[in-house]
This record gives structure tokens, sequence and C-alpha cells, in this order.
């Protein structure tokens, strides 16, 4: 996907069409949220398929396989897909991955909740309609919408609450150092040594939930900052660099550039040409 955020009302029209094509497991680079607001979907994901009658919301983390199909029901589908870069809310994607990492599809109830979640994709298609976007209130509609249906979620799934209190607090504590740390030139030890415990427990946690070691999750942070930073500021590539750890100008390059495939002179060009 090329732009920063992308918004859309999939209707009844486009679904007969996506039923006729073939449609086979994928994976993408951004996430993506599905809201199901009428007729239903069969959604392939974490190697398992299940069919939700709306309403219906999915998050798809990037790099998940998965294949969506929507369905009509007595001829009506409705079904809001927004898209984005996780450089668009860079201080909360982790904390995404972590939440919806046990379970990507949750279905809800037809009330006033769900009502407000049909609303603020109304607003957020609205602003993405002006001639001059302003993001900021695309990030903020985005983040009060992910809100809602995480407290949607932890009344729906209280068990998965005390999964997450004793499987996951490390993780989430571990995300908060991070999120303090980042931008120093620390490794994993020093994290483990902040949560009381071993780099290799540490990385094994890390491994269970994110499928990624510390090492590389503290990576992806300091590129998702240096996204928002190219693309917010007008600070020099060395200055962004060096405020995220990075010492040596080339290097960052080569690092920024073999994880988003471009250089970080290319990704701010094109992100003024998106904005």
């Amino acid at each position: 996907m090329q732009e920063l955020f992308k918004i859309y009302k999939l209707t009844a029209t486009e679904a007969s069409q996506i039923d006729r094509e073939r449609n086979l497991p994928h994976l993408h680079n951004f996430e993506e949220l599905i809201i199901g607001t009428q007729g239903a979907m069969e959604h392939f994901i974490d190697f398992k398929s299940e069919v939700l009658a709306a309403p219906f919301v999915s998050f798809v983390s990037q790099g998940k396989t998965h294949r969506f199909q929507p369905i009509l029901v007595e001829g009506q589908c409705e079904i809001w897909v927004l898209r984005f870069r996780s450089e668009f809310i860079p201080e909360t994607i982790f904390q995404l991955y972590a939440h919806y990492q046990q379970r990507s599809n949750i279905d809800f109830q037809a009330d006033a909740c769900f009502y407000r979640l049909t609303q603020l994709c109304e607003m957020i298609a609205g602003e993405m309609s002006q001639e001059n976007i302003d993001y900021a209130v695309v990030r903020q509609l985005l983040s009060t919408l992910f809100i809602l249906i995480e407290s949607e979620r932890k009344k729906r799934f209280p068990e998965e609450l005390q999964f997450q209190k004793t499987q996951s607090v490390t993780f989430k504590n571990f995300l908060t150092i991070l999120e303090d740390n980042f931008r120093r030139t620390e490794g994993v030890n020093f994290y483990a040594e902040k949560l009381f415990m071993s780099a290799r427990n540490l990385n094994f946690i890390c491994q269970q939930i994110m499928q990624q070691s510390v090492s590389e999750i503290i990576e992806t942070r300091k590129l998702i900052e240096a996204k928002n930073l190219l693309m917010n500021t007008e600070r020099s590539i060395a200055e962004i660099g060096f405020d995220i750890g990075y010492q040596d100008k080339a290097y960052f390059a080569s690092v920024f550039k073999k994880k988003s495939g471009q250089t970080p002179s290319d990704f701010r060009e094109e992100m003024k040409r998106l904005l």
C-alpha cells in the first residue's frame, strides 16, 4: 500500500465481485481493521477459518497470512475496511499486536457501542474526503476506535484478561520500558535487567507473543519512530538517526533500507507526495 492511511466501505456489489474472483490467502505490509455492519464474512487467519455474522470486528496485523471473504445475507453486505501503515500510530502499534495476537476476530452485539464504531468510521471517511486532510484528526479518531473495541473485547472475553495477567504482563512491561528507552543504544540485557529476568527468558516471551526477538522488536520500534520523524519533521537524516540511537548516518540508512525497502530520503519524498 502506497498511502499512509486508507478507508473504504465494501458494499454488496463489491462483495459479489470478490465472490466471483479467485481469492487466495495472502499477507500485506500494512495493518488492516475490518468492521462489518451488515452481511457476514468468512475469515481465514491464524491458520483457521471462521464465519462471523455482522456486527463483527477483525484486526489483521502486517505479515499475518489471511483471506477475507465477504458474504451477502439477504442480499446485504456493508463492511468498513481501514488500512494504515504502522508508523501512522507508532505509540500504540505494539500494544495492538499484543491485544490481537490470540484473537483476531471479535463478534459484537448490535448495541450502542457498535453504533459508535460506525459513527467513527463515518467521521474518519468524512475527514479523508476533505481536500486538505488533517491526519492528526484521523489518528485521534482511529485511536478512539481501537479504545472502544478494546473495551468491548474485555467485556466479551474476560478469560483473556486472566491470560494476559498470567502470560503477557512481562511483555507489556517490556513495551512500557521500551517506549521510554528505545532511543538509547541499549540491548537485550538492559531490558532483561529492568524486568529482573534473564535475556533468554525475555526473548522466549517475545518470540511466543510476537514471533520476534527482543532485538528485532527494539529495531522495529526505532524504525517506526524514524519514519514518524521523517514524515512529520524537517530534521536531517543524520539527526534522526542519532536521535534514535544510530551514531553513524550510513549505518542508519543501511538498516532503514534493509527493513523498509527504501532509503530514508526516498521514504521522506514518498510521504511528501502522499501528504
